[in-house]
C-alpha cells in the first residue's frame, strides 16, 4: 500500500505503508540510534510527535513485549528507509509491523530519510502528515500547515496516570520511599529505582505538593515527558513547593520543570537531541558520558545565573545544558536519560546519588 509524507514547507515524500492503515499528523523529529525502535515508539516522551529513525534497516528484531516503555505506542508515525518484516530474535512473538497495527499507527518506508535528516538539521523540526491516502498530496500539506505543533502545548496531562500507582516494591530491607511525579514515565525508571532499594509511587502530573508530602516520601523523583514545560505551569508550582523539603532528582521534562521552578527560562532547540549517542560532559571530574536523549527544549544557563544553582553537565555537540544542582538543597537534574544505558552504565551513578541524598536525609 503507498503512503504519503507531507511537510509543511511542500515537501511530498512517497513510500510504502507498513503497520496500520491511516492518518498522523505531528512534529517530524529524527532519532541516530542503531536499535532500540521499540522503546522510542513506546516512549511517552515522543507524544505528538512523527518519528524518523536515521539508521537504514528497521524491524530486523521484531517486536518483544518486554521492550515496551509504556502500555501503548506514543508516536504519531514511523518514517525509515526500509523496513523488514523478517526478524530474527528468540523472544519476538511478532514483527515491528503487526505490533504497530495493533496500536494503529501507521510507519512508511522507502524514504530518503538521510535527505529528511539533512533538511530537519537544516532547516528545524517540521510540522508533518503521514498518510495512506494519497489521493490529494496538497490536502496533506495543508493539513501539515494547520498542525498547531508543540510549542506551548501541555501533553503530560495526555499520559500522565490518573490517579496513584504503586510500582513493584523493592526486596530490600528499608527501602527509600520515592513519590514519582508521572509526567510520561518510561517503566525502566521505576525498575532502575527499584534496584537500587526503592518502592515507588507514581503520582498524576497535577498532584498536589501538600499531599505529596502527606505520603512522607524519602525523595521526590521526577520523571520525563513530551511537550512544552512552559505549559505545565501547574507542575512548576508544585515542585517549587517541594524545594528544600525533600531529596528531589528529575530527569528530562523533569529537568526542565525543576530548572523553571528555581527561576530559570526555557527555549525551543532547532531540532532537539534524540538518539543513544549524545556526549556530555560532567564538569566536575570532566567525565564523557554517552548518553540517551529525547527532548525539543532546554533551559537556558544564563537564566540560572542569579540564582543558587549551578550547572553540573553540559552537551559536547552544541554546549546547551544537560545538569545542574542547587547549591544547598538536596537536589539535582540531568536532560538525558540515565535509565536507558546506552554507555551502558555512563550514567548509573545518578541513581545512587539520589539514594545517597535519602540516606543522608534519613540521618
Amino acid at each position: 500500500m503507498d503512503a504519503l509524507l507531507a511537510l509543511e514547507d511542500g515537501t511530498v515524500w512517497r513510500g510504502q505503508a507498513f503497520g496500520a492503515a491511516g492518518t498522523g499528523e505531528g512534529e517530524l523529529v529524527f532519532n541516530t540510534s542503531m536499535t532500540g525502535y521499540q522503546e522510542a515508539l513506546t516512549d511517552p516522551s515522543y507524544a505528538g510527535q512523527i518519528l524518523v529513525m536515521t539508521y537504514p534497516l528497521i524491524g530486523n528484531y521484531g517486536a518483544p513485549d518486554e521492550d515496551n516503555e509504556s502500555e501503548k505506542i506514543h508516536v504519531e508515525g514511523f518514517v525509515v528507509r526500509e523496513y523488514t518484516a523478517h526478524y530474527s530474535n528468540w523472544r519476538a512473538r511478532r514483527s515491528l509491523g503487526e505490533f504497530m497495527e495493533e496500536h494503529g499507527v501507521l510507519g512508511i518506508q522507502g524514504i530518503d530519510t538521510r535527505a529528511l535528516t539533512r533538511k530537519i538539521r537544516g532547516g528545524g523540526e517540521l510540522r508533518a502528515v503521514v498518510s495512506t491516502d494519497v489521493s490529494d498530496a496538497a490536502a496533506l500539506v495543508e493539513r501539515a500547515r494547520q498542525f498547531a505543533g508543540l510549542e506551548g502545548a501541555d501533553l503530560a496531562q495526555s499520559v500522565t496516570l490518573s490517579s496513584p500507582k504503586v510500582w513493584e516494591k523493592s526486596e530490600g530491607e528499608q527501602p527509600f520511599r520515592v513519590a514519582a511525579y508521572d509526567f510520561g514515565m518510561k517503566r525502566n525508571i521505576a525498575r532502575m529505582l527499584t534496584q537500587h532499594r526503592c518502592e515507588v509511587t507514581a503520582v498524576p502530573a497535577a498532584y498536589s505538593a501538600g499531599d505529596l508530602l502527606k505520603m512522607k516520601p524519602d525523595g521526590v523523583f521526577l520523571s520525563n515527558g513530551p511537550g512544552d514545560p512552559g505549559a505545565v505551569q501547574y507542575a512548576v508550582e508544585e515542585i517549587r513547593k517541594l524545594i528544600g523539603k525533600t531529596p528531589i532528582f528529575g530527569i528530562c521534562l523533569g529537568h526542565q520543570l525543576l530548572g523553571l521552578a528555581m527561576g530559570g527560562t526555557r527555549f525551543k532547540m532547532k531540532f532537539g537531541h534524540r538518539g543513544a549517542n549524545q556526549p556530555v560532559r560532567r564538569i566536575d571530574t570532566g567525565q564523557v558520558e554517552i548518553t540517551s536523549q529525547n527532548h525539543s527544549f532546554c533551559i537556558d544557563p544564563d537564566s540560572l545565573k542569579h540564582t543558587n544553582v549551578e550547572t553540573t553537565h553540559i552537551n559536547l555537540n552544541d554546549g546547551t545544558l544537560e545538569g545542574l544542582r542547587h547549591r544547598d538543597y538536596p537536589l539535582f537534574s540531568v536532560q538525558y536519560h540515565p535509565e536507558a544505558s546506552p554507555g551502558p552504565h555512563d550514567a548509573a551513578y545518578l541513581f545512587q546519588r539520589f539514594v545517597d541524598m535519602m540516606k543522608d536525609q534519613r540521618r
